[in-house]
């Protein structure tokens, strides 16, 4: 099936469904697809849409999503859990961040195009089919292979209602760090088409690494089941969870602390150290030792993203810095 032809609204109801969706032809035949869990609930009730695998690298969300199918029974479920495990399954295919077909990043050119190269084709269908329709929307990222991030909830930091909304979610799924984003979110993400949609939405992060840690896959498993229950979706009460580190910043990690150097970076603080302006965060090296550079804080906060790989070409992000909440 065409993914134009899907409609999430006439599914029937008190079933498990598992499905490939046709997004564009393939040079050598065939087509690119979506993979689609959905699970009805015999009762009516809210929308969840989850995502992984927008990014290739990412492997967390793609061994939670199975996870969370498993433990949902239509039975005991009100509302629609609408699960998409590889939305780049390009990307995923060479395990890298953009997709090797057009050299884009899926997760900068959400709501894409219907007309567009075959990334801004997934974005429009994935928006359109799922993201405009949703009570709820969340995106399984991680750090991938070349940064390294505490695992977060990430949410839109927000008196209006959708703000308000996406920090109660947030707050019940369980990461032991909360990151809020004060509006406007930067455009193309998954999150920024949900909420020019008007819908509540959170997002992670973890570890990544190339890995996919047990403790990440818990809580992203764990962390869905948590909204759901707090969307009433399944009954019982979110599990309690310790509270969490709450920071606040713009979320942006296009525009991060950068090395002017080529060569092999040490980093001089930990994630989630607080840090002050002029400090040394980190030096650039020659294979010999030698100090091509040092970097300092250009302002003070919280170490929130440190680059994992450490051979780096001039121009790499290394170090992204943001705020507590107040």
């Amino acid at each position: 099936m065409h993914i134009a032809q899907l409609d999430v609204t006439n599914l029937e109801r008190g079933r498990k469904d598992a499905r490939w969706l046709d997004i564009s032809p393939r040079v050598e035949g065939g087509a690119w697809q979506l993979p689609l869990l959905t699970i009805t609930g015999a009762q009516p009730g809210p929308t969840l849409v989850v995502f992984a695998g927008v990014h290739g690298d990412e492997y967390e969300g793609v061994e939670a999503i199975p996870r969370i199918a498993e433990q949902v029974d239509p039975s005991q479920l009100s509302g629609s859990l609408l699960m998409v495990p590889v939305c780049n399954m390009a990307a995923y295919a060479t395990a890298t961040r953009n997709s090797p077909i057009d050299g884009l990043n899926l997760a900068r050119v959400f709501p894409g195009s219907e007309t567009g190269t075959l990334t801004q084709q997934i974005a429009y269908w994935l928006t359109r089919k799922f993201i405009s329709g949703a009570d709820f929307f969340i995106d399984l990222h991680s750090a991938g292979v070349v940064g390294d991030i505490p695992t977060l909830a990430g949410y839109l930091h927000s008196d209006e209602d959708v703000g308000q909304r996406s920090l109660a979610a947030a707050r019940v799924f369980g990461a032991p760090v909360l990151w809020g984003h004060p509006p406007p979110i930067p455009p193309g993400r998954s999150i920024s088409a949900a909420i020019d949609c008007g819908v509540p939405c959170l997002y992670t992060e973890a570890a990544g690494a190339g890995r996919a840690r047990p403790e990440d896959v818990d809580c992203f498993t764990n962390g869905v089941l948590n909204v759901m229950r707090h969307l009433d979706m399944l009954a019982g009460e979110p599990a309690a969870v310790p509270p969490p580190q709450h920071l606040v910043g713009d979320g942006n990690m296009d525009e991060i602390m950068s090395t002017p150097v080529a060569g092999f970076f040490r980093p001089h603080v930990e994630l989630l150290q607080e840090v002050r302006t002029g400090q040394l965060v980190g030096t650039i090296h020659d294979p010999l030792g030698n100090t091509l550079s040092e970097l300092h804080a250009q302002n003070d906060g919280f170490v929130i993203m440190r680059r994992g790989v450490r051979r780096v070409h001039s121009g790499d992000g290394l170090i992204h810095l943001t705020n507590r909440a107040e």
